[in-house]
């Protein structure tokens, strides 16, 4: 046996072999692709699938304060903001991306007339209303059974309906003249399910949509039938308006208050419905963009 020609071949194996390491670490270290074996050029990491998602961390509230000297850009998912949904560090705050001009705070709880806890403000508002016109208590409007899409922004896109499941996109779908006048066809009666969380309810983790009865036990212990009541009760109910389902259109901002709940009524859904003069329980095409108010799912 030639030992020379033995430890050079050796040598030529395990250089070949650490060379071909060295650049595939190098590879990973310029551009890494996921479902692909040529990312683009501009990209450090590209990720490709039509089946499934980039899923970020999703920390609360608390636990995203807790993050040590947060690097600019990093980025995480708030599920328990008063906003919740995707946030970014940009060197000094975190700032919703949908919503950057929004203050990023916490989701406060309220014990209610009836006893049921619920969330402190309405769902996409800034803060606890202080008046029942306060605009910045005011929060986002919804059409029934949607989650937080982008549609819910009081100046989001329009466009006709209604439309197929999956299609809406963010814009707001209107419905002038097609009955039931809902802006999903067909209806689905089970995205906002009464009494527990449906798949589309747009509340925080723990909290729902409420229902109709729950609605009323509230209005029942107001100690006025009206917006004031429903402003000086410890939910301080602002009279957040609500979003035409004819044609988008902002609609009685400061002077009534909207609420959906989760209970259905054959092709309409029930809403909790208030001005200055009354407040009562009624029966609306879900179509319309109404307030959310979220109560703890016990």
């Amino acid at each position: 046996m030639d030992y020379n020609k033995t430890i050079t071949k050796n040598i030529i194996t395990k250089t070949i072999f650490i060379t071909g390491l060295l650049t595939t670490l190098f590879t990973m270290t310029a551009q890494v692709g996921i479902g692909t074996t040529s990312p683009d050029n501009s990209a450090a990491l590209e990720v490709q699938s039509t089946t499934k998602g980039l899923l970020p961390p999703r920390v609360t509230y608390s636990q995203m304060n807790a993050i040590t000297d947060p690097a600019e850009g990093l980025m995480i998912y708030c599920t328990d903001c008063a906003t919740k949904g995707l946030y970014v560090f940009n060197a000094s705050i975190w700032q919703s991306i949908f919503y950057p001009d929004r203050v990023i705070t916490l989701i406060g709880e309220v014990t209610s007339g009836s006893g049921k806890t619920w969330m402190d403000r309405n769902l996409g508002a800034s803060r606890v209303a202080t008046s029942s016109n306060d605009s910045e208590a005011y929060g986002d409007l919804y059409q029934w059974g949607r989650n937080s899409d982008g549609h819910q922004s009081r100046t989001s896109d329009i466009a006709n309906g209604p439309v197929t499941s999956g299609n809406e996109g963010s814009n707001f779908i209107i419905n002038a003249s097609n009955s039931p006048y809902d802006w999903l066809d067909p209806q689905d009666t089970d995205r906002w399910v009464e009494n527990s969380k449906g798949p589309e309810d747009p509340c925080p983790s723990g909290y729902r949509v409420p229902t109709e009865a729950e609605w009323e036990a509230e209005r029942s212990a107001w100690v006025y039938n009206d917006a004031i009541g429903a402003f000086v009760s410890n939910l301080r109910l602002p009279a957040a308006g609500y979003r035409d389902r004819s044609n988008g259109s902002l609609d009685n901002v400061g002077s009534n208050g909207s609420y959906w709940s989760g209970t259905i009524s054959g092709t309409n859904a029930r809403s909790l419905v208030f001005d200055f003069d009354n407040a009562n329980m009624y029966s609306n095409g879900r179509a319309n963009g109404f307030s959310v108010r979220c109560i703890k799912d016990d």
